[in-house]
């Protein structure tokens, strides 16, 4: 069982065409998509209709809960007035079909694996979406945000930066971000993008387990003319925060 984890695409079309093409050079069994699907990028509607078109599982992350419930947002805040217009811009796109399609994303997905092996996908902790998971979390932190859930390999997004380790007896991962990648280590001082795309895959056969973090070249050109032909506010701020 090869299993392809995609996360937190943040409607960019461009980066989620690139990295199902790679996918499909990697012959996975699986998809399983582990949420943040459309929030704060040029293409809502277009990643919305590619990701029901793949028929996936798919989690719930916090940004899509941002469509579904009402949020408030700090009007003092540059970087959140700022968030509050894209969602705006976003919802006007969608229709009451895709409203329901993103209600049936899921707070977690368990899948099992060959020879009694189990995958737990979640978006920030099987907990909650907007927990944070990275390397150096205490070992005390990450229990309280596991809680009693258990499998084999337990799999997140939220971060948008790639991570391998070890919890117990099982795998802990998480597999970056398909449109959205953070060049730096710190999840709150983030203004630049990597030119490339980020996901794993899970390669379970037999008695052998292995994960396997991607990253795939991106071509933040064709990312910037997506941007500008879209009509998204404040196209050129989002356009100047990709590294070409």
């Amino acid at each position: 069982m090869r299993i392809a984890l995609i996360s937190d695409i943040h409607g960019n079309l461009v980066a989620l065409q690139t990295v199902l093409a790679d996918i499909k050079t990697a012959r996975v069994d699986q998809i399983v998509c582990l949420g943040d699907v459309a929030a704060n990028g040029s293409q809502p509607r277009e990643v919305i209709e590619h990701i029901r078109d793949l028929g996936c599982p798919i989690v719930r992350g916090n940004t899509d809960d941002w469509f579904l419930v009402p949020q408030t947002f700090d009007p003092n805040s540059e970087r959140e007035r700022r968030l509050m217009t894209m969602l705006n811009w976003a919802m006007e796109k969608f229709s009451p079909a895709d409203f329901d399609f993103m209600r049936t994303f899921q707070p977690t997905i368990q899948t099992p694996l060959d020879n009694g092996a189990t995958l737990l996908c979640y978006h920030g902790s099987p907990q909650a979406n907007a927990d944070v998971i990275l390397s150096t979390t205490p070992d005390d932190e990450l229990a309280r945000m596991i809680g009693d859930r258990r499998a084999t390999v337990l799999a997140g997004g939220h971060t948008h930066q790639q991570m391998l380790r070890r919890y117990l007896d099982a795998f802990v991962v998480t597999v970056g971000s398909i449109g959205m990648p953070f060049a730096r280590g710190s999840i709150s001082q983030q203004d630049r993008h990597p030119p490339w795309s980020e996901y794993a895959i899970v390669d379970a056969r037999g008695r052998n387990l292995a994960v396997e973090l991607r990253r795939v070249p991106l071509d933040v050109n064709a990312v910037a003319r997506a941007a500008r032909a879209s009509g998204m506010p404040d196209a050129e701020r989002w356009v100047s925060e990709w590294s070409a």
